[in-house]
């Protein structure tokens, strides 16, 4: 029976993948000082880069095979602050503190609204440490922390840079109800799609159609064009496809039978 079992994850820290995992917590960290500052079309940058050093860290770390305990945890830490800290806080300086100029109340409502969304996003991290390997890889259940940052994120430099003349005071309440869906988008047991293949049929299953890899220099092409509006676009349609699809399921399933 100890043949069966998986190898015991590895206690050593290791250097290269750790880096990506610092450089992304760098870049949340930066967001935050870029917000403060008034800066928030690098802060919204910001964001967006410590993403892509959260997919890269995991990537390198299997790929050498110097995947850790600490560093597992280590990302999980980086990921509340770039994923968690970060947009709450870009978001609260953009616009949500704004709706002090409403009434004291409101003001309130401004920064527990970007509280919840912390909240939500540290509650969805742990909730996903403590899933891992008993879930199917194919979804995620509750939206993926990165994917909530995103949209915050693309939502704040879709407007921030000036383009559209529409500013973060002006946009509060919408700001206010993109902040608190997109934390309870993260800690509801709604599934969506997490572009990973299952492992139960083997390697094929991980092909996509060749129409599929067709429409990527199109998308390329039209995010090159406006960038910020396209990922607030992508980040919307990511958002809702989750509540679609379950609401689909409940329609065709027997009651009782859809989470």
């Amino acid at each position: 029976m100890d043949e069966l079992r998986p190898p015991p994850r590895s206690r050593s820290i290791y250097l290269l993948p750790n880096l990506f995992t610092t450089a992304g917590l760098f870049a949340g960290f930066y967001a935050i000082i870029a917000a403060a500052n008034g800066d928030f079309v690098n802060a919204s940058i910001a964001v967006f880069v410590a993403a892509v050093m959260d997919g890269l860290d995991g990537r390198v770390a299997r790929l050498t095979g110097t995947s850790s305990e600490f560093g597992v945890q280590y990302d999980s830490l980086a990921d509340l602050v770039s994923f968690g800290m970060a947009p709450a806080l870009v978001m609260y300086h953009w616009a949500l503190s704004s709706l002090k100029f409403d009434g004291e109340i409101l003001g309130r409502v401004g920064w527990s609204a970007a509280f919840l969304y912390a909240a939500c996003a540290a509650l969805r991290l742990a909730r996903f440490n403590t899933q891992v390997g008993t879930v199917d890889k194919r979804w995620f259940v509750g939206l993926a922390s990165p994917a909530a940052a995103g949209l915050m994120m693309s939502f704040v430099w879709a407007f921030a840079d000036g383009n559209l003349g529409w500013s973060g005071e002006q946009l509060r309440y919408v700001a206010l109800a993109v902040t608190i869906v997109s934390g309870l988008l993260m800690v509801s047991r709604i599934r969506f799609w997490s572009f990973k293949g299952g492992n139960e049929k083997g390697p094929r299953s991980e092909r996509v159609p060749f129409v599929v890899l067709a429409l990527v220099p199109i998308i390329i092409a039209i995010m090159v064009v406006d960038l910020p509006r396209t990922l607030f676009v992508v980040g919307i349609l990511y958002a809702i496809s989750g509540p679609v699809m379950w609401l689909l399921l409940r329609r065709r399933a027997p009651a009782g039978k859809v989470e």
